[in-house]
């Protein structure tokens, strides 16, 4: 057993600790936001309006992506995020004054979303590339537990926070904060005093550069098979967050007991950040994918629904489930891809993910309208099984083994060839 303070040698390394507290301190203001953002738009317009503003932010996010790892592999990465800081903190900034000054309107709310978007994609592949070469290597999945960590607390007291700021002063103070965040996390990365080394590859264009990234992804047959399975899994994640709170209106009562059944899940993230930070299996995507076996049971948990704490202790399980298997997914991308190029396959990575997820929230509904919403959960319980094996059919999902390194190892780390 490693003692307590083994999880958190990546704080002693001062680049990794300024990237903690400068991302903590952002996901701070982003974590308080949504809520924010969701009642200015009802309160200005209406259901239609709100998603546009919401789809604004997600589809700029899928849009840029892959060109934002390809940036982020290219450029330094530390420069790409402050970028994206600025960006971000200047948009803040913006809406915020424009609710001091009551002159907000719908159309800004959504123009900033898309930005908002647009800078995100370029920051999250840069941060993911950035960890490896601040981070002893031996001490990865502990840097990303760690940042996983600082981001579900925010998740869990954001929504509490963010719904008594706009009640006592209104929803000016939520994005002045949030930008001061990012002006705070700018500043946190401007003080880690990197080496400003340009990783452009000259004579590739961008497309060029993507379609490297596509290949290296396609020459590993477990980020192949792990994609796949997550692709099925996100699209039974749709139908949770559609038909649960269904269930829960049906069965319970209503709003109040499905926010139980979320902060349950957000209380589980927290849970499996910490177990990440000290858990590192020999055969991490093992792990991490048969954990995936809670997602099928939960949603069957809903058909007929099982008394509300048993929701609740299932939604936490499964969330728990999640974070772990994403810092273990996190950390294999970061030991066996060429450092080189881990923006840009990290960007892709996540693309399928965020496309196929809002067409499972799209079609749910009009499926569970044709065959019932029992149905329709039994059906999405058989889909995140076939996620499960889907992957595990796969040996290279299940043999991938973490690169150990003695203590005294450099930093960077050379992915070996697939």
């Amino acid at each position: 057993m490693r003692a307590p303070t083994a999880s958190l040698e990546p704080l002693r390394e001062r680049p990794f600790r300024l990237l903690f507290f400068g991302r903590g301190l952002s996901a701070v203001g982003d974590a308080i936001v949504p809520v924010a953002v969701t009642f200015a738009v009802l309160r200005h317009g209406n259901a239609t309006d709100l998603g546009i503003v919401l789809g604004a932010q997600w589809g700029a996010r899928v849009l840029f992506l892959v060109a934002g790892g390809v940036w982020a592999d290219r450029l330094p990465r530390q420069l790409v995020m402050m970028a994206a800081d600025v960006l971000r903190a200047v948009v803040q900034a913006v809406i915020a004054l424009a609710f001091f000054t009551g002159s907000v309107q719908v159309w800004q709310l959504a123009v900033a979303s898309a930005l908002f978007g647009f800078a995100s994609a370029f920051f999250n592949p840069a941060s993911t590339g950035l960890v490896p070469s601040i981070v002893s290597a031996k001490k990865l999945q502990e840097a990303n537990a760690l940042l996983g960590l600082m981001r579900g607390l925010t998740e869990v007291a954001g929504p509490t926070v963010s719904g008594l700021i706009v009640a006592t002063l209104g929803f000016g103070p939520v994005f002045a904060i949030d930008s001061a965040s990012f002006i705070a996390s700018f500043a946190c990365l401007a003080a880690m005093r990197l080496p400003r080394d340009l990783q452009r590859q000259e004579g590739r264009s961008v497309i060029g550069d993507a379609l490297e990234g596509f290949r290296l992804v396609l020459e590993r047959r477990w980020m192949v098979a792990g994609l796949c399975a997550d692709v099925v899994s996100n699209l039974a994640l749709a139908a949770l967050f559609v038909l649960g709170p269904v269930v829960a209106k049906q069965h319970f009562n209503g709003a109040r007991d499905w926010g139980f059944v979320l902060t349950g899940g957000a209380v589980g993230g927290l849970i499996g950040s910490a177990i990440a930070l000290r858990y590192k299996p020999q055969r991490p995507l093992f792990v991490g994918y048969a954990l995936g076996i809670t997602f099928a049971l939960q949603l069957l948990g809903l058909v007929p629904p099982l008394p509300l704490p048993a929701l609740i202790f299932g939604n936490g399980i499964v969330f728990a489930a999640i974070v772990i298997l994403n810092t273990y997914w996190t950390t294999m991308e970061q030991q066996h891809v060429p450092p080189e190029a881990l923006s840009r396959v990290d960007s892709l990575s996540w693309v399928a993910s965020l496309v196929v997820f809002p067409v499972g929230l799209v079609v749910v509904g009009p499926i569970a309208a044709v065959i019932g919403v029992r149905s329709t959960l039994v059906l999405a319980s058989g889909l995140a099984a076939l996620a499960v094996v889907i992957a595990l059919s796969v040996r290279d999902v299940r043999e991938l083994r973490r690169i150990e390194l003695p203590q005294t190892d450099e930093l960077l780390l050379t992915a070996p060839e697939p």
